[in-house]
């Protein structure tokens, strides 16, 4: 007889394995083995919300596995993910396996290592019911929100649309973005810029006109900036003021959910669900050279900044003995966490600083693990380290009432910035190295230009754009960023253009009629305050039931409004014209979306039947048979390049095709590995290939 611990997943099951003593059996739920039925609601709205779960289907031959061996064990150890989703899996494993709900069976670790396993096996507790029930109200509530409005789309819309309680505000957001950016009227305005040399070096720096005869200058057009340049014709630059100061750049703080979900769309290009799929792999463990299977991170689904004092004077130990005693802060640095965040788990920072990227890389993990891995390492290692110091200067030219302003700086002490910096999402100002200079030293302009400039409108939500709104909104919780962004795109309400996210006529008309009928529901504040009731559920406030009882009440006089509005009415989805002509009626091809996707179909239906998917051409030619190259989306969704000819021309590959040509062969030349990468021929036996920098590097083994 052994005792059985149960856990998510086969590889958190793995690694915990490894590091309990043979007494122990450990098994994986594969997630959640109970739900809500599909087929109905599953809910008795009349009798308190009760929630009708069922197994689910595919996990039957699971459950009775588990059961059997949790039969022939001592003890039953519940070690789901540390969350509110983890404590309802467990919960439901309790119902299962017949479980005493007053047992201390619930164990959680915030990190899969030894001493992170070691302290959650220590102080095993009851299961929390009201982390059970705050999961259960989010479940219910979202249950309720689709299973009754989406029928109403149906009828109102089209069939096969599906409404989400965030996913509907999130929709909101993004169209409402869309069109504060058509109302957007562009204004033109001026700067006057220039660059002067010193004296003392020959080297220009830049200034821009800062006031004119004491006051702000309003430069709206051409004629204003010939006006301020005119009056500058030959006259004197002079210094007129110098200020020198020292300012202190502090690191950014440790990952949260969020904030890893922004750092590696910004500067990995990651999108939020690939971000976490690694986040989760690093945190249930890895194979490391010499250590053998052990979790590299803490737990990923996290809004806390605390870091334990094991954690920092460790990460101290660290940067010691890399970049020395100066390199430490004076006092240990506390980030303050957000009043509405959750602060069960640490940020999510390495399990053991020691480990470091490049130990990680030699033991064969994956790119992306790698990336994302260091990605958190630096970043942790860096907010533990000292200010980086700046000598600042600031410095007024004079010329006939003209005041130009130059700012520069120089690093004094580089401190965190040796390892790491945040990338931002506006692009900041580039450096702007000054000579010394003294009060009255006489400039010589070098150059002095008006530049014409027009106001830009908002720019569209990217994926870490859009996760920041949902924190900064309290939308959501770090469990659902992903989700919700996945579900929008999926349902075909929102569509990627690059990295932006912009609303398809499906999405807006949706949105439309949901704002109009369902104002609650599309609520950024009063989503927000739905979450802040969860969270009131969670720490014991309020009463789950009670929580659904006030929004239902609601809700249920909305849908019935909506539902005597809108009889007999629907609305149309507005097609998107195209320049193709059916080449069945030669009447004009239109772009819809359906169920799957958007796809061509005559504008003569429905006299003319005639549809086709949508191709999208690149402009590159196939090196294996000289047909067009198609983008086309794998069954994942992910972007590839291949023949229009397959199945019958097998070339496909992730290279981007480009306009330029092999100068051997003539072949389209395709970029591989970003913009520091290469130029790479694809022709059977070419073997051409060249840095993006101009190098060539010309081979042979890079054919598909």
């Amino acid at each position: 007889m052994s005792d059985l611990v149960i856990v998510e997943s086969p590889h958190k099951a793995k690694t915990v394995k490894r590091y309990l003593s043979g007494d122990y059996e450990v098994v994986a739920s594969m997630g959640h083995l109970r739900d809500l039925p599909k087929s109905k609601l599953g809910v008795d709205i009349e009798n308190d919300f009760e929630p009708q779960y069922i197994n689910i289907k595919d996990k039957e031959s699971l459950i009775k596995e588990i059961k059997k061996k949790a039969k022939a064990s001592d003890h039953v150890y519940l070690a789901g993910d540390p969350d509110r989703e983890g404590e309802a899996i467990s919960w439901h494993l309790a119902q299962l396996l017949g479980l005493d709900m007053n047992d201390k069976n619930r164990v959680t670790f915030n990190e899969i290592t030894k001493s992170g396993i070691d302290a959650g096996m220590s102080s095993p507790r009851t299961i929390d019911m009201d982390l059970v029930n705050a999961q259960q109200a989010r479940r219910i509530l979202d249950r309720i929100v689709g299973y009754k409005l989406s029928p109403f789309l149906w009828r109102k819309i089209r069939r096969g649309l599906s409404a989400g309680r965030v996913q509907s505000v999130a929709v909101k957001m993004i169209c409402d973005r869309e069109n504060e950016i058509r109302a957007f009227v562009s204004q033109e305005y001026w700067s006057i810029d220039a660059q002067f040399t010193a004296k003392s070096s020959k080297k220009p720096f830049a200034a821009k006109v800062d006031t004119v005869d004491g006051a702000k200058p309003e430069l709206k057009c051409k004629a204003d900036a010939d006006a301020v340049l005119a009056r500058l014709e030959g006259a004197e630059f002079v210094v007129s003021n110098v200020k020198k100061s020292v300012r202190k750049k502090n690191p950014a703080a440790p990952f949260t959910t969020s904030t890893l979900q922004q750092e590696a769309s910004r500067r990995l290009g990651f999108q939020g669900r690939r971000t976490m799929k690694a986040a989760q792999e690093l945190y249930e463990g890895l194979e490391v050279n010499g250590m053998g299977a052990t979790g590299l991170i803490t737990y990923m689904r996290t809004d806390s900044l605390r870091i334990s004092d094991e954690a920092r004077a460790a990460a101290y130990d660290f940067i010691k003995e890399k970049y020395g005693e100066n390199y430490v802060p004076d006092k240990p640095r506390v980030y303050k966490t957000k009043g509405s965040a959750q602060d069960a788990h640490e940020a999510i920072r390495p399990t053991n600083p020691a480990i470091t990227p490049d130990l990680v890389k030699a033991s064969g993990v994956t790119n992306d693990q790698y990336k994302l891995y260091k990605l958190i390492w630096e970043r942790f290692i860096a907010s533990q380290m000292a200010g980086c110091t700046l000598d600042t200067m600031s410095v007024d030219i004079e010329a006939k009432g003209v005041m130009f302003k130059a700012t520069g700086y120089s690093v004094k002490f580089d401190g965190f910035t040796v390892l790491y910096e945040e990338s931002k999402d506006e692009e900041e100002e580039k450096k702007n190295v000054l000579p010394p200079l003294v009060k009255g030293d006489k400039l010589d302009p070098k150059e002095i230009l008006g530049n014409q400039h027009f106001t830009q409108p908002p720019p569209r939500y990217t994926e870490a754009t859009l996760v920041k709104a949902f924190e900064e909104t309290g939308i959501g919780r770090p469990s659902t960023y992903v989700t919700t962004v996945t579900t929008i795109i999926n349902r075909n309400y929102v569509e990627r253009d690059g990295k932006q996210l912009k609303p398809t006529s499906l999405g807006e008309v949706t949105n439309e009629l949901m704002s109009e009928h369902f104002d609650k529901i599309v609520d950024v504040k009063f989503t927000a305050n739905m979450e802040k009731s969860l969270d009131d559920v969670e720490s014991g406030k309020t009463g789950w039931v009670k929580t659904l009882q006030k929004f239902y009440k609601e809700f249920d006089k909305e849908l019935t409004e909506a539902e005597k509005e809108m009889e007999g009415k629907r609305v149309k989805v507005p097609d998107e014209a195209t320049d193709e002509i059916c080449e069945l009626c030669g009447k004009p091809m239109v772009i819809k979306i359906g169920r799957f996707g958007k796809f061509m179909a005559c504008s003569g239906f429905p006299d003319c039947k005639n549809t086709k998917r949508i191709v999208m051409e690149t402009g590159g030619d196939c090196p294996f048979c000289g047909k067009r190259v198609l983008l086309k989306k794998s069954k994942k969704g992910k972007k590839y390049y291949g023949c229009e000819n397959n199945p019958e021309c097998s070339f496909m590959t992730w290279d981007i095709p480009t306009e330029e040509k092999c100068p051997r062969c003539g072949s389209t030349l395709f970029q591989k590995g970003g913009k520091n990468g290469i130029l790479i021929c694809h022709k059977p036996d070419c073997g051409y290939q060249r840095n993006l920098s101009g190098e060539n590097t010309e081979g042979t083994d890079n054919a598909e």
